[in-house]
């Protein structure tokens, strides 16, 4: 498949995907950036090079959310040509679906008429809080890898730790990750890169949750020893954090680079539908919803 139409579904309350993720496919008007009310966004976009930073392979040609105004303000923004009425209005005018909604309880109705129209879709994280709903959203897919989710701090460079960095600080006997906003939302953009990160420990022995105002902490105790703790600090504002200890030494790592992490994950996504990566790995996800669930 050579040049992707995607189409672009949003938006979600403190969630401005619609207009980072369009722009990471299509550029953006810098001057009216300006005016985006999520102002990180501007933030990051502006410290890269467009076209030569943008997605090559793909462009987002339809657009819609549930106000027509916010709509016309991506897409001027970022340069969608097509506004939809409704969502479905897409069917038969993309080839893929991005969902960039973090408001999972709509997830399965609003995922299910592209998957049963066969188009491949991202929806965005978490996929679902439990695994009955993420369960029945992969049931409807049509073919392998025709459903991606993910946070897209899996992709994040600050996360991506070496072989011989591990080595280094010994075998792991402890992982804490901390993340700011609420537990149901955010707490994905922990556990993914620590799950990822710490391979293989066998069953989940024991999960314990604590709260304390929006405050919510879990701890996961592996069959191999390790234990991890992931903690959502609520409207406390803090980066995105993970620390590992291992029997020779501890190393922080600190999330920074957002569009880095993005444009990742959407390559992924594209490259997935190219056929040059390998489909979602479903097992993988649902551990970390696993997780999710037992803290809410």
């Amino acid at each position: 498949m050579g040049n992707i139409k995607l189409g672009m579904i949003g938006i979600s309350e403190g969630n401005g995907h619609p207009y980072s993720w369009s722009a990471i496919f299509n550029g953006y008007n810098r001057s009216l950036i300006k005016e985006c009310p999520f102002p990180s966004i501007p933030n990051y976009l502006s410290k890269q090079k467009f076209p030569k930073d943008a997605i090559k392979e793909g462009q987002v040609t339809h657009l819609w959310t549930q106000d027509k105004k916010i709509s016309q303000n991506i897409a001027q923004t970022t340069y969608i040509e097509n506004i939809v009425e409704n969502y479905v209005d897409m069917i038969g005018k993309v080839d893929a679906i991005l969902l960039a909604r973090d408001d999972f309880k709509l997830h399965y109705k609003i995922c299910k008429p592209f998957i049963e129209a066969g188009l491949p879709i991202y929806i965005d994280k978490p996929l679902a809080n439990n695994i009955k709903e993420a369960k029945k959203i992969f049931a409807l897919e049509q073919y392998e890898g025709q459903i991606f989710t993910c946070s897209a701090l899996h992709y994040a460079k600050e996360f991506s730790i070496s072989q011989a960095e591990l080595e280094k600080i010994g075998p792991l006997q402890y992982v804490d990750a901390c993340v700011m906003n609420s537990w149901g939302k955010y707490a994905v953009h922990i556990i993914e890169p620590v799950v990822k990160m710490i391979g293989s420990q066998g069953q989940q022995i024991e999960v314990t949750k604590s709260t304390a105002g929006q405050k919510n902490i879990v701890t996961v105790c592996w069959e191999s020893g390790l234990q991890t703790t992931f903690t959502s600090l609520g409207n406390i504002d803090c980066p995105i954090k993970i620390r590992l200890f291992g029997e020779e030494g501890c190393k922080e790592l600190v999330f920074k680079d957002t569009y880095y992490a993005f444009k990742k994950a959407l390559q992924t996504f594209v490259d997935i539908i190219q056929k040059k990566e390998k489909p979602l790995n479903k097992h993988f996800v649902l551990k970390i919803i696993e997780i999710i669930e037992k803290g809410i």
